[in-house]
């Protein structure tokens, strides 16, 4: 399948077939997040700094809980996603906590070139790159988007992880150039390090009916679309360690919900972070 937009449409059913197993396991968000609590992690934080009082727009938002973390920093935030049903659980939160929040559902790449609004920061995260399928469409939709001197914040797992298993460099190739078919389908991977509010067993042995569509974008590419599309790099980052996510069975989960490789594996890069910056005159 080549048609980019099909292979969106088949991404959406899939993440909302899964929504809610995903948040089956995670105990009164509302309440947490009403308290105070936050789903953000430390690297993000601080690569965003102070977002007070700016416009952010949080792209592939997912449900949302990192979406209203930032509001309750100050943020005026629009968070954006392709699936109906986590942009409802978003909503759903927004209302219940009434913290401020835009949710817009939508396909990233067409609310890229066509939303009238800009904004001072966009920021996206975790699981955010593997389903674009035009990482240069992306990088030149977020350089629109941005006010001058904008920011891009960008958080991820690295794309070696996808190189990676318990016994080492075993997985897929990281150079792929066609779209990887998922037959699976998004799966339920949320454990304890992704449940702030409190683990709860919910939903079991969860099999996605609808199969999904990923991509691989090397470190090189996703840098190389920014500074095409205008923006310059400002920080660079790899990280030892994966934030909130056991990659593969045998990581060993250490304090602040972080996983590292087993230990007979050497150190390699688990997590890539990026500042990017709009040009003042655009």
């Amino acid at each position: 399948m080549n048609d980019w937009r099909a292979m969106h449409e088949q991404n959406r059913r899939s993440w909302n077939a899964v929504t809610a197993a995903h948040n089956s396991h995670k105990r009164d968000q509302a309440k947490f997040l009403s308290a105070g609590g936050s789903t953000l992690f430390p690297e993000e934080l601080e690569l965003l700094g102070d977002v007070s009082g700016r416009d952010l727009a949080h792209l592939q938002c997912n449900c949302g809980q990192d979406s209203l973390s930032l509001s309750q920093m100050g943020a005026h935030v629009t968070g954006v996603d392709i699936s109906d049903r986590a942009i409802d659980v978003a909503q759903g939160l927004a209302d219940s906590t009434g913290i401020a929040c835009a949710f817009v559902r939508s396909d990233l790449l067409e609310w890229l070139e066509s939303t009238s609004e800009r904004f001072d920061v966009a920021f996206a995260s975790y699981g955010c790159a593997g389903w674009i399928s035009d990482i240069n469409r992306w990088a030149h939709g977020i350089s629109r988007i941005l006010k001058p001197n904008g920011q891009l914040v960008y958080m991820e797992f690295h794309p070696l992880v996808w190189s990676l298993d318990a016994t080492g460099l075993a997985g897929d190739s990281y150079f792929v150039h066609d779209p990887i078919v998922e037959e699976e389908g998004v799966t339920d991977y949320v454990g304890e390090a992704l449940a702030p509010s409190g683990f709860e067993r919910g939903v079991e042995g969860f099999t996605n009916p609808e199969r999904a569509y990923s991509f691989q974008w090397p470190a090189a590419a996703i840098m190389q679309a920014l500074i095409d599309a205008g923006m310059s790099l400002n920080v660079v980052r790899e990280y030892p360690y994966a934030n909130g996510c056991e990659l593969f069975e045998g990581m060993q989960r250490t304090p602040g919900n972080r996983y590292t490789l087993p230990g007979h594996m050497p150190s390699l890069p688990l997590m890539l972070g990026l500042r990017a910056q709009q040009p003042a005159d655009s």
